[in-house]
């Protein structure tokens, strides 16, 4: 006699609610952002749920200069300042995580905890030091005045999740290689990185996203030349005097979020392979 299938729990209905929720609550504002930047300006106000009076002229108004806007430039300086500062964050922070997480030596839970208060540091606490540094040093409006503050923020977040990814590595697997003969830093180079790239690459991910996505700092200490795409925006000046661009600045959020879903997508597959010759290795 064929069972009879059981249809969803009540459990499981809850949990599809509530994902539905937080999806619906997550990416309504994203969507609505899509919406209106491929709206005309006329309609900015329209409340219609779906697209209507589609237009590209806010997406030309963007990467246009006539009203002293530089988006295209701006996207370029913030492809820099992310990918110098996500860089550095990694080489250090994998030296410092694999120390933490690895080594034993006095202090290192103090260490530990100093660098997870860094992290809850509010940034504007620090703005005016920076400012009157950067300009005592003639740093102002370079790439080193916003890549630097960057760094220090990009920093415990680095090291905090790689010393966790780190942990959770097989301490066998790096004790085999060296009885093979290998040195500390070729069982970590040859043996522990191929394995920890799924680690890296999340916190790359995660890394030059908060740099990406930082306005604060690179606000007082960018000028017309060096700053970023999130400073740009907020500088939009509409076609008329007095007029707020809000579809253009609409247009150039949807813009500026392309970069991050594309490097999410790629960095997913380079996981996935990481996972993969881990679990070979």
């Amino acid at each position: 006699m064929a069972r009879r299938r059981r249809g969803p729990s009540l459990a499981s209905i809850r949990t599809y609610l509530g994902l539905g929720v937080i999806v619906v609550w997550g990416l309504a504002p994203v969507y609505w952002m899509v919406v209106t930047a491929f709206r005309h300006s006329d309609y900015t106000f329209d409340t219609t749920p779906w697209p209507t009076h589609v237009t590209l002229e806010n997406f030309a108004s963007v990467f246009s200069t006539e009203a002293g806007n530089h988006f295209a430039r701006a996207l370029v300086n913030s492809t820099i300042i992310g990918a110098v500062t996500t860089a550095i964050g990694l080489v250090v922070g994998v030296g410092t995580a694999y120390a933490l997480a690895r080594l034993q030596f006095r202090g290192k839970h103090v260490v530990l905890g100093i660098i997870l208060a860094a992290s809850m540091f509010p940034g504007v606490a620090v703005l005016t030091p920076l400012f009157q540094l950067f300009t005592s040093m003639g740093w102002f409006g370079t790439y080193q005045a916003l890549i630097i503050p960057n760094i220090s923020f990009v920093l415990p977040l680095t090291i905090y999740t790689l010393t966790a990814f780190f942990k959770e590595l097989p301490w066998e697997l790096e004790e085999a290689a060296r009885i093979d003969g290998a040195s500390r830093r070729q069982a970590f180079r040859m043996v522990l990185l191929p394995l920890a790239a799924p680690g890296l690459f999340t916190t790359a991910i995660l890394a030059f996203i908060a740099s990406w996505n930082e306005y604060l700092i690179s606000s007082q200490l960018s000028n017309d030349v060096t700053q970023p795409a999130t400073v740009a925006i907020a500088q939009f000046a509409g076609s008329k005097p007095h007029e707020e661009p809000f579809t253009s600045v609409m247009a150039a959020g949807t813009v500026v979020t392309i970069p991050l879903v594309i490097i999410v997508l790629l960095l997913q597959r380079r996981i996935v392979s990481g996972l993969t010759a881990g679990g070979v290795k």
